[in-house]
């Protein structure tokens, strides 16, 4: 009866401590998302297979409405595929094309949890040390030439793009990260009367 005791416990408890843990000021989730930025500078040494494939599971794991996950995941690693779409693009550095299912009914859905997928892998990127870039006006470039040369697939279209490399050694992120807008610029609160 008391082992049956303890292993409850342990089971109450376990759920607790990470919540505990979340609400510390040193969450390592937090610190990455307050001090990423859009990288621009990149350097030429190429992205490991492993740290792709860790990135695509933080997509596939984003949040969707109703689960239904409308996302398709193109990994480029042949720069000169994307060339057309970037002003410069580094030799080892990754392009992942995010996806979402095409229908008129769902379109809007599709978007947002396609966006929800581009942020979790911008993030895991960042996390990783690796710098990652959101990219969604090269989109409208895009014709259907270009879908069939990256090989979107058919009943999807192109929401985002998503450059992810090394960064450049010779720059740092604070001359690199475009300035923030401050929170009472952009935050409204409405107080309990």
């Amino acid at each position: 009866m008391k082992k049956k005791f303890c292993v409850i416990l342990i089971v109450f408890l376990m759920p607790g401590s990470v919540i505990l843990k979340a609400q510390t000021p040193d969450n390592e989730v937090i610190d990455v998302m307050l001090s990423s930025y859009s990288a621009r500078s990149f350097s030429e040494e190429p992205v490991t297979d492993s740290q792709i494939e860790q990135i695509l599971k933080c997509g596939i794991k984003a949040p969707s409405g109703r689960n239904k996950q409308p996302w398709k995941f193109t990994v480029i690693k042949d720069v000169t595929k994307v060339k057309e779409l970037f002003r410069s693009l580094n030799k080892g550095n990754v392009v992942i094309i995010i996806s979402g299912v095409e229908s008129e009914q769902g379109r809007m859905n599709s978007a947002f949890d396609c966006a929800l997928a581009t942020e979790n892998m911008f993030i895991a990127a960042v996390s990783m040390g690796l710098g990652a870039r959101i990219y969604t006006g090269p989109v409208r470039r895009i014709d259907e030439e270009i879908r069939k040369n990256l090989e979107v697939p058919d009943g999807y279209e192109v929401v985002a793009l998503l450059r992810v490399g090394n960064l450049d050694p010779e720059v740092d992120a604070v001359s690199s990260a475009s300035p923030r807008k401050g929170m009472e610029e952009v935050v409204n609160y409405i107080e309990e009367k």
